[in-house]
């Protein structure tokens, strides 16, 4: 039996800020994420030796740290259902990778997405939507944007909460530089340098969340639109080399984007 080739698209953030930190560490936000269909990873089961699930592709972490991985647990976890296991089993999970790490496009929460999709599909799972966004939640904060399939959405508390976002088709032209940007070490530096700015950002957000993706790169800087580029600019010096030129910058990086059409 050939099975489907599925599509696990980037995404672009058009503005990030952060709104506050919960009392477990975790960060608040709002933003807005737009699927960024241009560029995407390619995912697709083949035949599996029977007796352990595998994931193949190029990635950089060990195995088990792969955010596919984390999915199927997260998965067996709520739904310890025997034929996902078995289903598992049976085929391994083939990643062709396109979206760089360490870029802030969200491409290993793309992933856990598409496979969480995927498994529900080809094995008969019959669950909805608003469950594997749940489940997808606990793999990584994006992760639920990418399962509810909108093209555009505000998201907000810690990326669990996405509300589609109705608005004229906006064209993307996204540029990610060879550096790698750690989210963790990015988030460090907001906290050290910048976090005394939440209180505005906060205000800020109110503002831009009922805006369109274009009013919004039209009216305001990229300094402005996302509390993660002055830290990563911190964090990472060399990306100063490739600012400006209209650019703007994706989540916790590398990545920047501008409008094109």
């Amino acid at each position: 039996m050939k099975h489907p080739v599925y599509t696990a698209p980037a995404k672009i953030n058009i503005f990030l800020k952060i709104t506050g930190r919960r009392e477990d560490g975790y960060h608040l936000i709002a933003s807005r994420f737009v699927r960024h269909e241009a560029l995407s990873d390619k995912m697709w089961f083949e035949k599996g030796d029977g007796k352990n699930f595998e994931v193949v592709g190029e990635f950089n972490c060990p195995p088990q740290e792969n955010t596919i991985m984390k999915a199927y647990r997260a998965l067996m976890h709520h739904h310890p259902d025997p034929k996902i296991a078995a289903f598992c089993k049976l085929h391994k999970v083939m990643v062709y990778k396109q979206i760089p790490a360490g870029s802030g496009m969200g491409g290993g929460s793309s992933n856990a997405a598409t496979f969480l999709k995927m498994i529900n599909e080809s094995a008969g799972l019959n669950l909805p939507t608003a469950t594997l966004m749940r489940i997808g939640a606990e793999v990584g904060a994006d992760v639920p944007f990418f399962i509810s399939g909108h093209k555009s959405a505000n998201v907000t508390g810690i990326g669990e909460m996405v509300m589609g976002f109705k608005e004229p088709a906006i064209v993307l032209e996204s540029f990610t530089p060879p550096i790698q940007c750690e989210t963790a070490r990015v988030f460090r530096a907001y906290r050290q340098h910048f976090s005394h700015k939440v209180e505005k950002s906060r205000a800020l957000a109110k503002e831009l969340l009922p805006m369109t993706s274009r009013e919004i790169l039209a009216r305001f800087s990229p300094e402005v639109l996302n509390d993660l580029y002055k830290p990563a600019l911190k964090s990472y010096p060399e990306l100063h080399e490739h600012a400006g030129q209209g650019r703007f910058f994706s989540g916790s990086g590398s990545t920047f984007f501008k409008e094109v059409a």
